[in-house]
């Protein structure tokens, strides 16, 4: 897949995760799409790392759209716990 592909997959996959993960965000579009494609290969890492299967296989296979989604909502549950306390010793 080309680049344009991955931050088209990327801005995808954050906006699901987001719409999954409900809740006040810090953070505007360039930060989902930065979640979403680091998501993307963490969800094909996590993919090949622990059930041996190639999830990143192309734009429209399901397999690459599921992986970048859960990558996408790990790294959106990690970010809220570290701006999350970030933002709460400040007040």
């Amino acid at each position: 897949m080309g680049i344009i592909a991955w931050i088209l997959i990327g801005l995808l996959a954050g906006l699901i995760a987001k719409a999954l993960m409900p809740g006040k965000d810090p953070g505007g579009i360039i930060i989902t799409m930065l979640i979403g494609i680091a998501g993307g290969l963490l969800g094909g890492w996590l993919g090949k790392a622990l059930f041996g299967v190639d999830s990143i296989d192309g734009f429209f296979e399901i397999s690459t759209w599921i992986a970048a989604i859960v990558g996408s909502i790990i790294l959106l549950a990690l970010y809220r716990v570290i701006t999350g306390n970030r933002r709460r010793s400040h007040a």
